[in-house]
């Protein structure tokens, strides 16, 4: 396994941990603190997490076979995304801090364009090959 692909797995795996941690912590620790609104929220950034986490494994092992560094660079922009995407909304829950808000939509773009990356290097050959 290359090194990229070890390390979007890795990162895969690290986003899973917290994941369930996290969504462990919502369940059990926030369910009769927060609002119905504020646990949605909260559940919506676990949810997000979870389902990037795993997708990191494929994109590990497209990479892998791939080669590709459009895969790759999605792969980081995925990983980048979801800390913004679910890590504002965990801090826009906990903290109140309202502005946030303003800034989860950007985590959003960044899977967006993440995801588009891994398409386009799945399809394209890599530059380096007949």
């Amino acid at each position: 396994m290359t090194e990229s692909a070890r390390r979007l797995a890795a990162s895969g795996a690290g986003l899973a941990l917290l994941g369930v941690a996290l969504g462990a912590f919502g369940a059990h620790g926030l369910e009769s603190r927060l609002s119905p609104a504020d646990l949605g929220a909260f559940e919506t950034a676990v949810r997000y997490q979870m389902y990037h986490a795993l997708g990191l494994f494929g994109v590990a092992w497209l990479a892998d076979g791939t080669g590709h560094a459009l895969v790759v660079r999605g792969g980081l922009l995925l990983v980048a995304g979801t800390a913004v995407f679910s890590g504002t909304l965990y801090l826009l829950v906990l903290s109140g801090a309202s502005w946030l808000g303003a800034v989860t939509p950007v985590g959003g773009v960044m899977q967006l364009a993440g995801w588009l990356l891994v398409l386009l290097g799945s399809v394209q050959r890599p530059a380096d090959t007949p």
